[in-house]
């Protein structure tokens, strides 16, 4: 169980991460995601079931990403339309793109395939047991991409990624294309969310069409999870909090699943669950909940 969480809140992690770069440094409402998520894991499989390397098939799925993001934001920046009906557009049509990359089949298993993950596991079975293995594999790609982005975001091409979001006016005045810093943002968001669903592919041994349905929700809960915990205005923080909330939300999943029939819960009233928790999210925000309020001075005024 345990491993379970921290291997599910590693990898959606990554997922958030591109959820994070979109919504909190663009300020851009980007809703491919669950169209990129599914055509992740439908890339990495494909590929593993063609005989490519590892490697080759992550650059891939990376790529398909990027062209899922790019897609979205030509539409946004070309053709004018609003960032939200960008990204439902994509969405919607990548649906069919990706029963296209499976060839017209919802699901396809690895189950006669040996993949990255059974490796590790057999690899580490004797020594760590069970999954703690991938666990450490994991953690170590995703504090790799973390670190990264990390040492983007200290750039000034990574600079002035976060200044678009919060104050459009300043870039354009500095001479720069707003349009293709917002392009380039999109696609590396879409890319790191693909990764995350070859990861899952991976985990879970298939690729459905229909993974990725509704996961843009339960990356925003994992996203304010984080910012309820961790209060910061530094990066390398408030990627931490990323991942630390997406690592709670799965705990969380995982004990409504294993405990919620005390309660008459099903796995149905997950999605419902999900949504009461971004409005709690919300809630405590503006009513800064979990920040110490500053004391009050003598000389300041009642």
């Amino acid at each position: 169980m345990i491993e379970g969480i921290f291997i599910e809140g590693l990898v959606y992690g990554i997922m958030v991460l591109g959820v994070f770069i979109t919504f909190r440094v663009l300020n851009f409402a980007d809703m491919t995601v669950d169209g990129s998520f599914p055509m992740g894991s439908a890339v990495m499989v494909v590929t593993l079931l063609r005989g490519f390397p590892a490697p080759l098939c992550f650059l891939l799925v990376f790529i398909s990403g990027c062209s899922a993001g790019l897609i979205t934001s030509l539409i946004h920046t070309r053709l004018k339309v609003p960032d939200l009906l960008s990204g439902i557009l994509t969405m919607t049509m990548l649906y069919s793109i990706n029963l296209r990359i499976m060839s017209n089949r919802a699901n396809m298993s690895l189950l006669r395939v040996t993949t990255l993950f059974t490796r590790i596991t057999d690899f580490t079975g004797q020594t760590l047991g069970g999954l703690w293995g991938v666990v450490i594999f994991c953690a170590l790609i995703t504090l790799l991409i973390k670190l990264a982005l990390d040492i983007f975001f200290h750039t000034d091409y990574g600079l002035t990624m976060g200044a678009l979001g919060a104050n459009p006016q300043l870039v354009i005045s500095q001479g720069m294309n707003p349009d293709i810093i917002k392009i380039s943002g999109i696609c590396l968001a879409n890319g790191l969310v693909a990764v995350a669903g070859a990861l899952c592919a991976l985990y879970q041994g298939f690729a459905d069409v229909g993974l990725g349905t509704g996961i843009i929700v339960s990356g925003l809960a994992s996203l304010m999870l984080g910012e309820l915990i961790i209060h910061s205005n530094k990066i390398s923080l408030q990627t931490l909090r990323v991942l630390a909330g997406s690592i709670i939300y799965r705990g969380l999943m995982y004990f409504a699943r294993d405990y919620g029939y005390h309660i008459n819960m099903t796995p149905n009233d997950f999605k419902l669950i999900t949504g009461l928790l971004i409005i709690f999210c919300i809630l405590a925000s503006k009513n800064r909940l979990f920040v110490p309020r500053r004391r009050k001075s003598r000389r300041e005024s009642p």
